[in-house]
């Protein structure tokens, strides 16, 4: 069978690279879901929620926004943000979720809001990945 290769590269560091069943991205136009063998195609991809399958494993990943470059049977995530739901420390994200809105609350000037309610954004999406995590997949 066919796999896709994958990999999923930030500023900082590549947060995910291996050969897969499925992608599913975030793209601008709606939701993408890349198998191998699929035509080349250069995409901007939204924040949101990325599902990589594996043989019967499924693993999520939160993804701020960038863009997924796919041809032959490879792809590219070049991601401004993305971590993996097992990466993310729920503590963490909850506490900044409350500092964003306290911030938003405050509204010190228009540029504060706009920070505060982008980084708001990233702790839901955070949040809302973290809570799909299961337990015995952890070895992406």
């Amino acid at each position: 069978m066919a796999t896709l290769h994958v990999q999923i590269i930030t500023p900082e560091r590549i947060v995910f690279e291996d050969d897969v069943d499925m992608i599913t991205i975030p793209g601008s136009e709606g939701e993408l879901g890349i198998l191998p063998h699929h035509i080349p195609l250069f995409t901007k991809i939204k924040p949101g929620e990325m599902k990589v399958k594996k043989g019967k494993d499924e693993y999520f990943l939160a993804v701020t926004g960038g863009f997924a470059d796919i041809t032959g049977g490879k792809v590219i995530i070049l991601a401004d943000h993305a971590v993996r739901a097992e990466d993310i420390e729920k503590q963490k994200v909850e506490e900044a979720k409350k500092r964003a809105e306290e911030a938003m609350h405050e509204r010190k000037s228009e540029t504060d809001f706009a920070i505060a309610e982008a980084d708001l954004r990233r702790a839901l999406l955070e949040l809302k990945v973290a809570n799909r995590r299961k337990t015995n997949r952890s070895n992406i």
